[in-house]
């Protein structure tokens, strides 16, 4: 089982001066989106911007092998503490998403949950979350839509870090849409994500012929 690095002596990063609290900053229960479909999820799953360990431990304790993919190595040391509580074993590496390289064909699944980040960067992950997945494998995914620009119950502040029903379709063409939506949802996760939102859910599955 890998371990999160050390926090960094100087200021860190943002997320690590969010997580800094003994508090979970979006609590320790699972996004809803996920844990209603579960179900359709094996191992091993890589967790996209797992943040303090909610939904990797969640899906640990479902008795599947769980990576954990955050920038914030602060994060990760909480989310380590949360799987040793429940007694259960993840396993987490500290990365920027930007360059992370996830093995080819391991995964049964990738997870990203509010994992929202740059047009550029995501230009070049998602690319890599599909070679990732096994044939058959699924990508569950749920973001913040452009709606969610003028609320304030969470998301980013910045139109090209949220999602839409069009952006998914272009960011994953070889996966087949077994659900693609765009809705709005009471959101209520710790203190980060709190009220009333327009989302979108997605969950692709790679043709079980592929071999990319």
């Amino acid at each position: 089982m890998s371990t999160p690095a050390p926090a960094p002596a100087g200021p860190g990063t943002p997320w690590d001066a969010r997580y800094a609290s003994q508090d979970y900053f979006y609590g320790t229960a699972p996004n809803d989106f996920l844990a209603a479909h579960a179900g359709m999820i094996d191992g091993p799953v890589l967790s996209l911007a797992e943040g303090e360990g909610r939904n990797a431990v969640f899906l640990a304790r479902r008795g599947l092998q769980v990576r954990g993919v955050d920038s914030s190595a602060v994060g990760l040391t909480k989310a380590q503490r949360l799987a040793a509580e429940h007694g259960v074993a993840i396993d987490t590496t500290v990365a920027d998403l930007a360059d992370y390289l996830p093995e080819p064909g391991h995964y049964a699944a990738v997870v990203s949950v509010f994992a929202h980040l740059p047009s550029a960067v995501r230009a070049q992950l998602y690319p890599r979350v599909e070679q990732a997945l096994r044939p058959g494998g699924l990508v569950l995914l749920e973001a913040y839509a452009e709606g969610q620009l003028v609320r304030d119950t969470g998301g980013p502040k910045d139109l090209d870090m949220l999602m839409s029903v069009d952006k998914l379709r272009t960011a994953f063409p070889s996966l087949e849409p077994l659900l693609l939506r765009e809705v709005e949802r009471d959101v209520h996760e710790g203190c980060g994500h709190t009220g009333r939102a327009q989302v979108v859910q997605f969950i692709g599955r790679k043709p079980a012929g592929s071999t990319s």
